[in-house]
């Protein structure tokens, strides 16, 4: 059981794990041991709200493919458990991610002090440039 919020959790039967062997160096076990966890979790499957459901849709993480499966690939452990433990917080912090509310941006307008003093650097800035010309006779 994958706790999300209060009132959100995900069950076992939702969540598909497969051990896979991990990539780069490790010695003498690593062709041998599956340590790194492959994590298949599918949105439109799942028992999560409509809400969750289109806002992680419609996030562009490239761990979503376009069937609305989430895949993720944890390998940063050693042991298996500790991957498996990785992904899954993974998962979870995606979909908390996916329906956490954005603040929104109000468009302000520019202060009359600040327009007159960006207007007045320009003319300092265009007359000091302007002496920097040819020497008349």
């Amino acid at each position: 059981m994958l706790k999300i919020s209060n009132s959100v959790e995900l069950g076992d039967w939702e969540i598909e794990l497969n051990p896979i062997r991990a990539q780069g160096a490790g010695g003498q076990n690593v062709n041998k041991v599956a340590s790194a966890i492959h994590l298949r979790f599918d949105i439109q499957r799942s028992s999560l709200p409509p809400f969750y459901k289109e806002r992680l849709l419609a996030l562009g993480d490239q761990r979503i493919s376009q069937d609305g499966v989430v895949i993720i690939k944890a390998q940063r452990f050693r042991t298996q458990e500790q991957n498996r433990e990785d992904a899954l917080e993974r998962l979870r912090e995606l979909i908390r991610e996916a329906v956490k509310q954005r603040k929104v941006r109000k468009p302000t307008r520019p202060t009359r002090g600040s327009q007159r003093r960006r207007v007045d650097a320009k003319t300092r800035k265009g007359k000091t440039k302007a002496l920097r010309g040819k020497v008349k006779p």
